[in-house]
């Protein structure tokens, strides 16, 4: 009977068309639902230091978008078909009932997310702290503005993380070293620094 229910659901799912070329969903984008490929290729790619790199290949069978519905935040990849795609489109209600009802999906959900995990925390050790704390003082320096108290630095964590081409959990770990290490402040949800001359000393040394 489960299977039955799935199969209904799945087929009030909406089946999309992607050309060749097609941006499926764009970085910052609302995360309104899941998709799974039922034919073709999509390439899911992210902003870096050095220009937009590819993070992943995907097939038919395979499924993207998740995080997003499932943690209710913006889109935090690009997804572009690289051929003609065919793909089901399934809203936060949809994806509930069918994990609901077949919780092998669920499993399969959470095996993803916890390879996610995994690669972002091995990919924060190999980096090490001085290659992330670069970029992130940078763009501190270049948006601060004069405030009673020293200067402010403007803009949310996502907003710092896509300026200094980092992910969120690597822009999250600079700035805690910067916490820790009492060159900024987090007050009332503003960034402060008194001192921007002790802020760019953390770009001494080899970039």
């Amino acid at each position: 009977m489960a299977a039955d229910n799935t199969e209904a659901l799945v087929r009030q799912a909406h089946e999309r068309v992607f050309e060749p070329g097609s941006v499926i969903f764009d970085e910052g984008d609302p995360g309104e639902a899941l998709f799974v490929i039922r034919s073709g290729t999509v390439e899911l790619s992210r902003r870096g230091r050095t220009g937009r790199q590819v993070v992943a290949g995907l097939a038919a069978g395979d499924f993207f978008g998740e995080m997003s519905v499932l943690l209710g935040e913006p889109r935090t990849a690009r997804a572009v078909a690289t051929c003609e795609c065919r793909a089901l489109e399934l809203d936060a209600p949809t994806l509930e009932a069918v994990c609901i009802d077949r919780p092998e999906v669920m499993i399969r959900l959470l095996r993803r997310l916890s390879g996610r995990l995994s690669d972002a925390e091995r990919r924060l050790v190999a980096l090490g702290i001085d290659e992330l704390l670069r970029p992130v003082v940078r763009t501190m320096v270049r948006n601060a503005m004069p405030h009673a108290d020293g200067f402010r630095i403007p803009g949310s964590l996502r907003t710092l993380a896509g300026e200094s081409g980092l992910s969120m959990p690597e822009a999250h770990r600079a700035l805690q070293q910067l916490l820790d290490q009492k060159l900024v402040r987090l007050v009332d949800d503003l960034l402060l620094t008194r001192d921007v001359e002790g802020l760019s000393a953390c770009l001494d040394g080899p970039a």
